[in-house]
């Protein structure tokens, strides 16, 4: 990966180029009163709470990237135009028109996030005393970028979100001829063993290469499914991810599409 900047939240030319024409276009005011914050600077502030993982109402007003209430605002508003996701399918059409998506494989993981929400994506976790968690569920080809993400209650089986998160892989374009959404390969751990989604998965042209459960570890899966656990790391380098404080799912489910955008955006500056 790319040398971290050390101001990350900063949004560079050629990131907001890609970003402002996926924007909405904002709402005429009704009333008079100050004049409204630009996008791309609500958007530093976004990132600053992203990668700290500050609470929004101490969002330093020193940086002039708006009160926290203004970026918080504008993350939902944005979120729900779909703006994150369109975003994703830029980037990876990017890489793919530069023949740098590695469709070949492909790794499943999750990652258990603790946190305070009782939302209807959060629940007791399994492996934390029954605390109230959610889990990140992520996609990844065969290097390790992000293909599809998801969010889910903590007390969820791994194995029901498999077709799910398969599902949300979006068409990516880029090259000539059809659209691609699906790998060769899926691999996966103990986790996701058993027999009826390995049926499914074959019924979508994918072949499964999943651990089984019972048996010595040792499979050798893991020579091609470290490139998830790195993702995982990259996902949680963000310190907002880490611990969910976000009550809203549609608010944690943002900054997570948000995440997956940026480490998408830097292998597309380290690959194209």
């Amino acid at each position: 990966m790319a040398k971290r900047n050390s101001r990350p939240w900063v949004v560079s030319d050629e990131l907001w180029s890609l970003i402002e024409p996926l924007l909405p276009a904002p709402a005429p005011k009704l009333v008079s009163g100050r004049p409204r914050v630009p996008d791309r600077q609500a958007l530093c502030g976004i990132l600053f709470v992203l990668h700290t993982g500050i609470q929004w109402e101490y969002l330093p007003q020193e940086l002039g990237f708006g009160s926290g209430m203004t970026c918080w605002r504008r993350l939902a508003a944005w979120n729900e135009a779909g703006v994150w996701d369109r975003l994703h399918l830029v980037l990876l059409k990017k890489l793919r028109s530069a023949r740098q998506l590695d469709w070949s494989r492909a790794g499943k993981r999750l990652q258990s996030c603790p946190g305070c929400s009782t939302g209807p994506k959060s629940g007791p976790s399994p492996v934390d005393r029954a605390r109230p968690g959610s889990k990140h569920h992520v996609l990844v080809d065969g290097q390790g970028i992000p293909l599809a993400v998801s969010l889910t209650g903590g007390n969820r089986n791994d194995v029901t979100q498999l077709l799910p998160l398969l599902a949300k892989v979006p068409s990516v374009a880029g090259l000539v001829g059809r659209p691609r959404r699906r790998p060769d390969v899926l691999f996966a751990d103990r986790g996701y063993d058993h027999d009826k989604y390995r049926r499914l998965v074959w019924g979508r042209g994918i072949k499964p290469m999943i651990a089984r459960r019972g048996v010595p570890h040792g499979s050798g899966l893991g020579v091609y499914r470290w490139v998830v656990e790195r993702a995982i790391a990259w996902l949680h380098g963000f310190r907002r991810l880490r611990i969910r404080w976000d009550r809203r799912d549609d608010i944690h489910e943002a900054f997570l599409g948000l995440a997956t955008c940026l480490i998408t955006y830097r292998h597309v500056q380290r690959l194209c």
